[in-house]
């Protein structure tokens, strides 16, 4: 039996711990925790602390001098990505980047070249195509229950209607940063997954919350239309301002059926609670939680029933899809490419609405 591949995380925040981590850890076959280099511990967030076992370290170069390293994650902030993931790709080493991948697309784009030089694989951690919601609607479309799909309606409302007393990286304005670039890489990915790249783009990105009234950076919501083709429009939504007991997550309608899903993915808040992968009931969420379909016959008969939300294989399946690929089995779970197509549209995004036009691809 192969040895597993020893994996190395750079940064330890939210996202490490959170995201990375317990999947590397729940698949011990296919991966080891050999590393984390955390740059400023504290008495308070410490890795050395947290994993006495394994090795620590506090610069980049230091840690990619480690010829042991197979895999390389990185969970820092985005303006960071493209230095560490390029080092890490001509060091020899596989790589795993945190969305939003890179600042700019064309970053994205060198990347990529960078990776096909080295040889080496390269995945980004869109780990929202395995949310169960997602899943779920994956399998209504598959099976044709909606028909013809004329809108899609995703959303990642929140109501936080003031801006937070403290900043944190992700209010502050650095590049890849505003909702665009934090909720907005999920939606719009999910979206080109399922239908491909649209024709136009049409956006609207500001701030909602109170204190941000003098900020001019990429938002903390917004509203971006993708026009596809076949007359099929997309909207891809995140606001600060939406006092509901019960957030809307989707809303597809197509020619024979409409799918209508409120509530998150319960992975995220389980993790946050200490639920671990292995443990019953993980990723599973409650029947109060599931959506509905509503589907019409030929008759113009209508009926409505709620529709079991699927449990998912987690986002563990992204890492054993890509320790996968490293053998040469099957490809990326999230390939870098389709990583930079996002990113392109976002920047699109970002014109449309500084130009209050729409932009074609």
């Amino acid at each position: 039996m192969a040895e597993p591949y020893k994996a190395t995380v750079i940064g330890y925040g939210l996202s490490a711990k959170i995201f990375h981590i317990p999947f590397i850890l729940a698949l011990p076959s296919q991966f080891k925790l050999y590393g984390i280099l955390q740059r400023n511990p504290t008495d308070t967030n410490s890795a050395a602390s947290d994993h006495p076992d394994i090795k620590i370290w506090r610069d980049v170069p230091t840690m990619l001098a480690d010829s042991a390293i197979d895999i390389v994650i990185i969970s820092s902030i985005p303006d960071s990505h493209f230095e560490y993931a390029k080092a890490s790709l001509e060091a020899g080493k596989h790589v795993i980047v945190e969305k939003p991948f890179v600042p700019t697309s064309q970053e994205a784009d060198k990347l990529v070249e960078i990776a096909k030089k080295s040889g080496k694989k390269l995945a980004v951690y869109q780990n929202r195509r395995w949310d169960s919601d997602f899943v779920t609607l994956k399998q209504i479309i598959k099976e044709g229950k909606l028909g013809r799909i004329a809108e899609f309606e995703t959303h990642f409302d929140r109501h936080r209607p003031k801006a937070p007393a403290v900043e944190t990286w992700k209010q502050k304005e650095l590049p890849a940063n505003g909702a665009i670039y934090d909720l907005g890489t999920h939606l719009i990915d999910q979206v080109v997954h399922l239908f491909g790249l649209p024709k136009r783009v049409t956006a609207f990105l500001g701030y909602q919350a109170s204190g941000n009234e003098d900020r001019t950076g990429n938002g903390d919501s917004f509203t971006v239309l993708l026009h596809y083709q076949n007359g099929m429009l997309v909207m891809a939504k995140a606001g600060v301002v939406s006092p509901e007991q019960e957030q809307l997550r989707y809303w597809v309608r197509g020619d024979k059926g409409s799918f209508k899903k409120y509530h998150l993915d319960a992975q995220e808040d389980q993790l946050r609670s200490g639920k671990k992968v292995e443990d019953e009931g993980y990723a599973v969420e409650p029947e109060s939680h599931h959506g509905v379909l509503t589907q019409t016959s030929t008759d113009g008969k209508v009926t409505k029933e709620v529709y079991p939300t699927v449990t998912p294989p987690t986002y563990a399946e992204f890492y054993r899809l890509f320790g996968n690929a490293i053998v040469g089995n099957g490809e990326e779970p999230v390939k870098a490419e389709e990583a930079s197509a996002v990113l392109k549209l976002i920047e699109l995004a970002i014109r449309s609405s500084k130009t209050g036009k729409t932009l074609d691809i």
